[in-house]
């Protein structure tokens, strides 16, 4: 018999700053979010990047769907005195966790060679 394997999730924050502070102020405000992090069961990763109008960006990948949403709300509770809650404008706050449908890991590139058709030039290491 088959065994279903529990999808991975993405968890998906998106807001603005709180007034007058950078992206590196907040990504300095998360240093007890990212140690919890470390410590959750079923944690993977978390990337934070920033849009052009300044959106701030906070994925995070999963084990699974069930165990992003119950780290989320422990969160609240466990980190509530947190720096971090006070640089996010709180009014603007979407969130999200939702499982993987598709997912391509990357290819390893291969080593650069001399390639005749192109008038590559060999590279040497």
């Amino acid at each position: 018999m088959t065994r279903l394997r529990t999808p991975q999730a993405i968890e998906i924050t998106r807001f603005n700053l709180a007034g007058g502070l950078t992206i590196t102020d907040f990504v300095r405000a998360n240093a007890d979010v990212d140690a919890w992090l470390l410590c959750q069961p079923g944690f993977v990763s978390r990337r934070i990047s920033q849009d052009l109008d300044g959106a701030v960006i906070d994925m995070l990948i999963w084990s699974s769907a069930a165990q992003g949403k119950a780290a989320a709300s422990r969160l609240m509770s466990e980190l509530a005195h947190s720096p971090v809650h006070a640089a996010i404008d709180q009014q603007t706050v979407s969130w999200t966790v939702a499982p993987v449908i598709h997912s391509l890991p990357a290819k390893t590139a291969p080593s650069p060679r001399r390639d005749e058709s192109h008038g590559g030039a060999e590279r040497r290491g």
